[in-house]
């Protein structure tokens, strides 16, 4: 006789809900068992690949001018309400940690039309430059999928982190601009 057999022919609901959750049970315990028997791999870090972009006043940036230095390019655009959220703990992070090397770059996209990424910033009071027109960097070379999208690269150029948080008192990222700061 097969499991479903069990399941569906006991006459109590409860009894039935009971078998179900004991073998769901087992089932997660056996793959947790199976997870955890492999070796831990140590996670190799993807290089951030290689960019160039303009500033609103036509000066061009490009990735090479942060080499050796801790970085957060922060992916956004002026219409996002979650990167209006999130920008003040960046900038934040980005002022406590400028005096020790930290870089920080933002990328605007999917702008509308006569949009000011930089003059927005200003405005917000951040302290951090925006390049525009970043849509093409963004999809074709970080895969960005939508705003805010934050990476954080170390020194050596490495991703660290890549993530699509919005809460500007998160913990997480000092933690991830610290690890920056170490490497």
């Amino acid at each position: 006789m097969s499991i479903g057999y069990f399941l569906f022919r006991t006459p109590n609901y409860l009894a039935r809900k009971g078998i179900f959750l004991f073998l769901s049970l087992v089932l997660i315990s056996q793959f947790s068992l199976a997870v955890e028997s492999k070796p831990a791999a140590k996670p190799q870090s993807k290089m951030a690949p290689q960019w160039s972009l303009f500033d609103a006043q036509g000066n061009e940036v490009k990735s090479s001018d942060f080499a050796g230095k801790p970085l957060i390019i922060h992916f956004w655009a002026t219409w996002c309400p979650y990167c209006k959220k999130l920008q003040p703990g960046l900038d934040k992070l980005y002022k406590k940690y400028q005096d020790q090397g930290l870089q920080m770059i933002a990328i605007s996209l999917r702008e509308d039309e006569g949009a000011k990424p930089q003059d927005e910033l200003n405005a917000r009071g951040m302290s951090f430059k925006t390049l525009i027109n970043g849509d093409k960097v963004a999809i074709e070379k970080f895969f960005v999928q939508g705003t805010p999208t934050t990476f954080f690269i170390n020194a050596q150029g490495q991703v660290v982190v890549a993530t699509r948080l919005s809460d500007p008192d998160d913990p997480r990222l000092e933690q991830v601009v610290k690890s920056l700061m170490v490497n």
